[in-house]
């Protein structure tokens, strides 16, 4: 059954704020960035098979913040090497963002950027027009496998471009996060029939070890700070509300055993605990590095 509410997505302004605040909010941003400086410089080692110029795609790149950080640690392993990037972003304002963000960022002259204006269904028909026999060496998905329509396809082809020693990165919320309890309950109910919004790694997982694909999981620690959700009528909470369910105006909108189900849930040991008198949200991701 398709959720009876409006996706928040549809209300770009009112999506960018709530996600704004929910980076201030929770540590996600820190926990990728650790990830990127600890973790990641090894997974790259192992990429590119001594070619000169690496093949490196991101699809739903954003604002670019995350994408700079890893070609960074990229060129710190590979300092010779020439990059040419694909970005994939279907967001206007995101890609203006990215942009600029690129101008004002010294010593990025080793990368040529390829700007794609698009959806990653679109890309998909794009490419296979394009450059059907080109191979990547780095693809990243980072927080985006729940606006396509068939997540394990959307893996399946990504992973279809990379050379026999590159590697594809998917970030999404652990399975064993907040989320992942949040969703199990209430999919019915929350979740856009028309998108993937409920997907976590836990069922990527699923699809790759069905698959016999080999891949390699890390979980990272994350938390989020939801105490102003359980505020009647605060804006704050209102907006975070909005967030966690992707729906707009959620307190307003939804059924009140709906809303106080949902709040217990979020207010429940499996999702969240008390810290000095704030409600900690376990905001858990969870990455996988696929192989070829």
């Amino acid at each position: 059954m398709a959720a009876p509410f409006r996706s928040l997505v549809e209300d770009y302004p009112r999506y960018l704020k709530s996600f704004e605040l929910f980076l201030e909010r929770s540590s996600e941003h820190q926990c990728m960035q650790d990830f990127i400086h600890n973790t990641l410089p090894d997974i790259l080692a192992s990429i590119g098979g001594g070619r000169s110029v690496f093949n490196v795609m991101g699809v739903g790149s954003g604002a670019g913040e995350i994408d700079l950080e890893m070609l960074a640690q990229l060129h710190l392993k590979h300092p010779h090497v020439k990059v040419d990037n694909e970005v994939v972003e279907p967001s206007n304002d995101m890609l203006h963002k990215y942009k600029v963000r690129v101008s004002t960022t010294p010593d990025l002259d080793h990368i040529n950027f390829e700007w794609n204006k698009m959806t990653a269904s679109e890309f998909e028909k794009h490419w296979q027009e394009k450059n059907p026999g080109k191979r990547m060496d780095f693809i990243h998905m980072i927080q985006m496998l729940y606006y396509v329509k068939d997540p394990e396809a959307t893996v399946s082809f990504f992973r279809s471009l990379l050379h026999k020693d590159g590697k594809l990165l998917i970030i999404l919320v652990s399975g064993e996060s907040g989320w992942g309890k949040l969703w199990t309950t209430f999919k019915k109910q929350l979740c856009n029939t028309e998108i993937s919004q409920c997907v976590t790694t836990g069922d990527i997982k699923t699809f790759l070890d069905t698959e016999g694909i080999p891949y390699r999981n890390y979980e990272l620690l994350s938390r989020m700070d939801i105490t102003e959700c359980f505020t009647e009528g605060d804006q704050v909470g209102e907006l975070l509300l909005d967030f966690l369910t992707e729906v707009i105006e959620f307190s307003k909108n939804a059924p009140e055993d709906l809303k106080k189900g949902v709040l217990d849930l979020l207010r429940h040991p499996d999702c969240s605990k008390e810290v000095d008198g704030r409600i900690i949200f376990n905001n858990n991701l969870g990455v996988l590095v696929v192989e070829p």
